[in-house]
């Protein structure tokens, strides 16, 4: 299997145009999520938006604002802020976790869900799910990505003999999702019935449509402590990018490393995975845009892959609950029909530069 990653493209940033860079994504993310808000049936206004907020934070008063009207402030408040903001904060924490991916299996096509995580998460969720457990089904799908993380890097290295190589983890994750995929098809198939076929096809293909504050907590929450975590390792990523060999050379305990960042990727994984299902592309797509605009150097990429992704999934969800109104699309069929064709057009263009 092939250990290569697209050539970069574009000369390093220095770190003024660096910055700038970042504020001026974060600049759309913010611009993105107070307009995505006010987007729906309802209209909204920023505004309006911004009163709610700002009553909600108790800055209300110092700011001599009227108290919000009560339709108004539960739409913001209690439903379409908490989606905005989850769908944000998965779409940041899938394209960094693709970043890593790419870089430490040395593979353009790796992300989050290469390692079996998604047909874990899956599996766990659809075992709940049909048992009516769905109380713990964040919980469940959090335990099936990691155990199918420990399944693949235990088959891995057992193939390796000790040794954990970027091509038999990516083919060892091959095979756990497979297994974990047909697991999940036998579950459907022998104890599924009525309604809860609807609802394990809406998680399997990926929705923030029962966001709240809690699943805001928990997917900030993990963006905040593990993808900040992997957004600091770009010189170690930088060195995996010219092989084990010269990472070793630099300095790197290569196993270590690939090992504990695996993990950080698996944990992140599956706690975005837990509330918000299977959403594919995102950590495949980001990482190639971004770095065929600004380069490969980790430092660059990592950053802005993560608020290009949020940006991303932010206006795919809108796109997913706007497009069909009054029905919603699962957002992973927006991001699918986003993320292919724009795939194919990178692919295009790299072999073209090749």
């Amino acid at each position: 299997m092939a250990e290569t990653t697209l050539p970069a493209t574009r000369a390093p940033l220095t770190r003024g145009r660096l910055a700038t860079w970042v504020a001026a994504t974060a600049a759309v993310l913010a611009a993105s999520v107070v307009v995505a808000v006010t987007i729906g049936p309802a209209g909204l206004t920023p505004s309006d938006v911004g009163q709610v907020v700002a009553t909600r934070l108790g800055l209300g008063d110092l700011l001599s604002l009227a108290a919000p009207d009560r339709l108004d402030d539960g739409i913001v408040w209690q439903l379409r802020l908490p989606r905005v903001l989850t769908a944000a904060a998965v779409g940041a924490g899938l394209a960094v976790c693709g970043v890593v991916m790419q870089s430490l299996l040395r593979n353009p096509l790796a992300d989050p869900y290469l390692l079996g995580l998604s047909s874990g998460a899956s599996l766990g969720a659809v075992c709940v799910l049909v048992l009516g457990w769905l109380a713990v089904l964040p919980v469940a799908a959090f335990v099936g990505a990691a155990a199918a993380l420990v399944a693949t890097l235990v088959l891995a290295t057992s193939a390796g003999r000790g040794e954990l190589s970027p091509a038999r983890t990516v083919l060892a994750g091959l095979a756990v999702s497979q297994l974990a995929a047909a697991a999940t098809s036998f579950v459907i198939f022998w104890s599924a019935q009525g309604d809860q076929y609807r609802e394990i096809l809406a998680w399997m293909l990926g929705s923030v449509a029962g966001a709240t504050w809690t699943s805001v907590a928990i997917t900030v929450g993990a963006v905040l402590v593990l993808g900040t975590l992997l957004a600091l390792t770009g010189s170690v990523l930088d060195a995996f990018t010219f092989g084990d060999t010269a990472a070793a050379a630099l300095g790197v305990p290569v196993a270590k490393v690939r090992w504990g960042l695996l993990v950080v990727v698996a944990l992140l994984t599956g706690a975005l995975v837990s509330q918000s299902g299977a959403i594919g592309f995102v950590g495949l797509i980001l990482p190639h845009a971004v770095r065929l605009v600004v380069g490969a150097r980790h430092r660059t990429l990592l950053p802005l892959s993560m608020l290009c992704g949020a940006t991303f999934l932010v206006w795919a969800d809108t796109l997913a609950r706007t497009l069909f109104e009054p029905r919603e699309l699962p957002v992973g069929i927006v991001t699918a029909a986003i993320g292919a064709p724009v795939f194919a057009a990178l692919l295009w263009k790299g072999r073209t530069r090749a």
